[in-house]
C-alpha cells in the first residue's frame, strides 16, 4: 500500500508557473512509473506526462515544451514543474504511482486554476 499526496496547486496567472509535488508514502524504488492526469469540469481526465524508474519521461502534445516531470528518489517525491501556463490547463491534477509488482496508487489531486 502506498499513499501519494500532492501540493502545490493554486491559481496562477497566465505565462506564470507553478510547481506541484507528489510525494510518496514509501520509497519509489518499488514504482516502476510514476505520472500525472488531470481533469476540468465536464472533460474526460487525460495524461499530462509520465516519468519511469531509469528517468525517462513522455509528456502530452499540449504540455510539451512546457511541464517538466522530475523525481527525486531520496525523498520519495515527484515533480511537475508548469511553466508559460494557459488558461486551458486549468483541472485537478492528480498523479498516480504503477508498483513493479502491478497495483497503480492515486493522489487526491490539487487543483490548478490559470486565470487569463
Amino acid at each position: 500500500q502506498v499513499q501519494l499526496v500532492e501540493s502545490g496547486g493554486g491559481l496562477v496567472q497566465a505565462g506564470g508557473s507553478l510547481r506541484l509535488s507528489c510525494a510518496a508514502s514509501a520509497s519509489i524504488f518499488y514504482i516502476n512509473g510514476m505520472g500525472w492526469y488531470r481533469q476540468a469540469p465536464g472533460k474526460q481526465r487525460e495524461f499530462v506526462a509520465f516519468i519511469d524508474s531509469g528517468n525517462r519521461t513522455n509528456y502530452a502534445v499540449s504540455v510539451k515544451g512546457r511541464f517538466t516531470i522530475s523525481r527525486d528518489n531520496a525523498k520519495n517525491t515527484m515533480y511537475l514543474q508548469m511553466n508559460s501556463l494557459k488558461p486551458e490547463d486549468t483541472g485537478v491534477y492528480s498523479c498516480y504511482a504503477t508498483m513493479r509488482a502491478g497495483p497503480t496508487y492515486w493522489g487526491q489531486g490539487t487543483q490548478v486554476t490559470v486565470s487569463s
